[in-house]
């Protein structure tokens, strides 16, 4: 006898500021400083210019979001997910951003100094660039070192196995 299994799936809210939503919009003060914003998300959402210095907003998801301008020192951002999200000319200085995966975010004259970015997940293109002006606890994290080793490594040190001849 076949046994036969019903999946019922109901939509859930997942809790998501849009820019489109008004009562998102009004909700989101310009002073967010030392805020619990912990797990939240922020879909396409302006947050440019807005104070989060201290603020706690770890296991949130930001995505094409702006951050540009604002002021995120000292903010715990640790394992949030923020996906083609502008951090350009942010000031990140003692930020927690370790385990953050920022792929396809940008990250254009932000203030790094001091911020931890140990175990995040970047572009390697920003990771170079980062490390362009990386010093101290932010280079370590970063892990500059290992951009300037050379990465290649040859299959055979004795011949080309697929290529005799070189």
């Amino acid at each position: 006898m076949p046994l036969i299994l019903a999946l019922s799936i109901n939509p859930i809210s997942a809790g998501a500021l849009y820019p489109s939503d008004p009562s998102s919009v009004d909700g989101v003060d310009t002073n967010l400083h030392g805020q619990n914003l912990r797990n939240q998300e922020y879909v396409k959402y302006d947050l440019s210019g807005k104070d989060l210095g201290d603020a706690d907003l770890s296991g949130s998801f930001f995505s094409v979001a702006n951050l540009e301008n604002a002021n995120l020192s000292g903010a715990n951002l640790q394992n949030v997910i923020a996906y083609a999200t502008r951090f350009d000319n942010a000031d990140l200085s003692g930020a927690n951003l370790s385990g953050a995966d920022l792929m396809k975010s940008f990250f254009n004259g932000a203030n790094i100094d001091g911020a931890d970015f140990s175990d995040a997940v970047l572009d390697l293109s920003q990771q170079k660039v980062l490390c362009e002006r990386a010093s101290g606890k932010t280079f370590e994290s970063l892990k500059c070192d290992s951009l300037n080793a050379e990465q290649y490594v040859p299959a055979s040190l004795s011949s080309n196995e697929f290529n005799p001849g070189s």
